[in-house]
């Protein structure tokens, strides 16, 4: 259960805040929902509260899952390396759906490592970003830091 004011991540968009929490009623039944504010881009979303579970939404890592989470920005594995790039986006898209910040993470690596190595397409570059945002956003919530930080240590991470 998520109160109003709790920061939340919801997956492909990322964090946001609950605003409110209200009932409507659809089809003669009446149905709770989650009102959630995106703070990336103001956008906004509501949510059943009884597809929370389904939908994937999460509360923020904390900080002994910002470790493991470096830990797999640091290692060097592509697996893709030898995938068209259709498919590579295909499947770095459903890890982005899932929610799951460690997916994303992969995602990052996998894409900035490939692009040592070849031009990535621009659906991959426009996924690199996106990965990228996601982290940055919910990195510098979970470790109360600035935003410029964490692009400073995912920078060095890869240089």
């Amino acid at each position: 259960m998520f109160k109003i004011g709790d920061l939340a991540v919801y997956p492909a968009h990322g964090v946001g805040v609950i605003e409110r929490i209200e009932s409507q009623k659809i089809s003669g039944f009446t149905q709770d929902f989650y009102v959630m504010r995106i703070l990336e881009n103001d956008m906004i979303i509501m949510i059943p509260m009884q597809n929370v579970d389904n939908v994937g939404l999460r509360e923020i890592i904390g900080q002994k899952e910002v470790t493991k989470l470096y830990s797999i920005l640091r290692k060097r594995k592509v697996s893709a390396e030898n995938q068209t790039w259709n498919r590579r986006y295909r499947e770095y898209t459903e890890k982005i759906k899932t929610g799951s910040v460690f997916e994303v993470a992969e995602v990052y690596r996998d894409l900035l490592t490939l692009k040592v190595e070849k031009e990535l397409s621009f659906g991959e570059r426009k996924m690199l970003d996106t990965a990228r945002m996601l982290l940055v956003k919910e990195i510098s919530l979970a470790k109360k830091v600035k935003e410029e930080q964490i692009e400073r240590d995912l920078d060095k991470i890869f240089s």
